[in-house]
């Protein structure tokens, strides 16, 4: 009865679950710089964990480096969980100069050092590519999709096979155009949100489970 009774408990520890494969489930966040990433990690460990993950700035390239976040768990309508490590990545350019900051107001030296920085993370955010199970490509709802730089992060992503999730950030603005961004891009998933704000950020959870799928 006792070795019964033992194998019975083991069984019930080792009952399957669809989401236990991905306890080391990595998620990254993707996108031109100011396109909201770190505002949606944000939004993310604050709705889930209580804290913030990234500092966020109006000047382009504030994330030069990688930023995990470990062990994130979010529920979905029906009490399921999926949990992984949150990757917020340096957002991608195809052309950093350091011009651009000192119009922003930085001093030259810093300006140079951030243009350099911003360069390493750019290269580091492609290398992180191949340890990503899923990307939320996060874009601005207001801009142009069909930019060079977007083609350059879905060609990279198509070209590894990666599931994504493209989240259209800033529908709060006036000027946000949600059906050019499904133009562009109809072979993703699409979610419009506000990241700041919160707006849709439910449908946005749920999206991220038929990612994760």
């Amino acid at each position: 009865m006792a070795v019964r009774t033992f194998f019975k408990n083991l069984l019930k520890k080792l009952s399957f679950n669809p989401f236990s494969k991905r306890n080391n489930f990595k998620l990254g966040l993707y996108g031109p710089p100011n396109g909201g990433k770190s505002t949606l990690a944000n939004r993310i460990c604050q709705d889930w964990l209580g804290e913030e993950m990234s500092t966020v700035s109006h000047i382009a390239h504030e994330t030069r480096e990688i930023k995990i976040k470990e062990q994130v768990t979010i529920k979905n309508s029906k009490g399921k969980e999926l949990t992984f490590s949150l990757v917020d990545t340096p957002g991608i350019s195809t052309k950093i100069d350091y011009e651009d900051f000192i119009k922003k107001g930085m001093k030259k030296n810093d300006a140079k050092k951030r243009a350099k920085e911003a360069t390493k993370g750019v290269i580091d955010s492609i290398k992180w590519l191949d340890d990503m199970d899923s990307v939320i490509v996060t874009l601005d709802a207001t801009k142009d999709p069909y930019s060079q730089v977007n083609i350059t992060i879905i060609g990279n992503l198509q070209a590894r096979n990666i599931p994504v999730l493209i989240a259209a950030n800033k529908i709060d603005l006036k000027k946000a155009n949600l059906d050019i961004i499904k133009a562009a891009f109809p072979q993703y998933g699409i979610v419009g949100i506000s990241a700041k704000y919160g707006k849709n950020i439910e449908e946005f959870y749920e999206q991220l489970f038929k990612l994760a799928k």
